[in-house]
């Protein structure tokens, strides 16, 4: 219907009628929209046709009016009803597409690994733990009091040059036999903590010492400057070396597995007396029938007794100290100790539980 033409009570109604049967057979709101704009909007059949009944005689307006009302419900209410089915459906289109299949493969990034020594430094203080000891983590830079002194190490120890020990800048004094005790240096052993340990918490006492130490050594296959040590010291009255001797036993077993046996051989420690080395017996793998060092221990010296402030001829006790990479490369199989600190994930994922 044209702009300006009569009011044609049929070709309006025909147009409506068009205009459902296409909302009926619409199937998105894109679509909707568009038959909205061409059957209901401003140049729509219904709009001009509105529009033509101010032209029409008076008697004709009323029947005119009311026709267009009800044409108007129509179109009305059959797009609303077409518009709330399209939207359902879409929305039920786009939940179908968003939906997320819990069986399916997880595509992630991919996870690291970790690292066997603090696996095994765990498995260590679990075991201490296990039995009562108390695990204590003292300062990596020392004095060397309390890192060769009270360890009963004498000015001219060897351990205590400058071609086996870092020496930290600080309070350094020389006189005639060279450094003294105020000098500080990067711990060479976690037995400076068990001084600590006994100075502070007294006896009796039960303590290991998980930690990192410092040496100057070369990296290669078995050395590296830094490597960590766990030192373990019981003192007490009536302390024995089987006392000593059921500890080991007991860490080997929990460390390699119950047909672990373990063994002592005679050797110096300045803070031991008597001192020993600890062999272990391996029974699977490569090393089948082969004993192999895994520690130093021994019952402490009457000097380092001395030096914590306690009688000797009343107090007495023993320690040992292993290198946990050595038993991570022995409990693994490990070969080369420079793979410690590569970082590669190849490595790394061999020991994932």
């Amino acid at each position: 219907m044209a702009e300006g033409a009569v009011f044609d009570a049929q070709a309006v109604t025909d147009a409506v009628a068009e205009g459902i049967a296409k909302i009926e057979n619409a199937s998105t709101m894109e679509e909707l929209k568009a038959i909205k704009t061409q059957y209901a909007g401003a140049e729509s059949a219904m709009t001009q046709a509105s529009k033509a009944i101010g032209a029409l005689p008076k008697d004709q307006k009323k029947d005119a009016g009311k026709l267009m009302g009800k044409l108007r419900a129509d179109f009305g209410r059959a797009f609303g009803t077409k518009e709330k089915q399209v939207k359902a459906e879409e929305e039920a289109r786009e939940l179908a597409a968003e939906t997320v299949d819990m069986t399916l493969p997880v595509n992630r990034k991919p996870l690291g690994a970790r690292h066997p020594l603090p696996k095994l430094m765990e498995d260590v203080e679990d075991f201490f733990i296990s039995m009562g000891w108390q695990i204590s983590d003292g300062p990596e830079v020392e004095t060397e009091w309390y890192d060769f002194d009270a360890l009963n190490f004498g000015p001219d120890h060897p351990a205590r040059q400058m071609q086996d020990t870092f020496y930290v800048k600080g309070n350094q004094a020389k006189d005639a036999a060279g450094f003294v005790g105020s000098n500080m240096v990067l711990r060479t052993q976690t037995s400076s903590d068990q001084v600590r340990g006994l100075i502070t918490r007294g006896v009796p006492l039960y303590i290991a010492c998980p930690g990192r130490v410092f040496r100057t050594d070369e990296l290669d296959a078995t050395h590296t400057p830094v490597f960590h040590q766990v030192e373990a010291l019981a003192v007490d009255k009536h302390l024995t070396m089987a006392d000593l001797k059921g500890v080991l036993d007991k860490l080997a077993v929990a460390m390699f597995g119950p047909e672990a046996k373990t063994r002592l051989r005679p050797s110096y420690f300045p803070f031991t007396e008597p001192s020993v080395e600890v062999d272990m017996m391996f029974t699977t793998g490569s090393r089948k029938g082969k004993w192999l060092e895994i520690s130093g221990a021994g019952e402490v010296h009457p000097t380092v007794v001395r030096n914590y402030g306690l009688d000797p001829e009343q107090y007495c006790g023993f320690a040992f100290g292993s290198g946990l990479e050595r038993l991570t490369m022995l409990r693994y199989g490990i070969d080369d100790l420079r793979l410690f600190f590569e970082g590669d994930l190849r490595f790394l994922r061999q020991f994932n539980e």
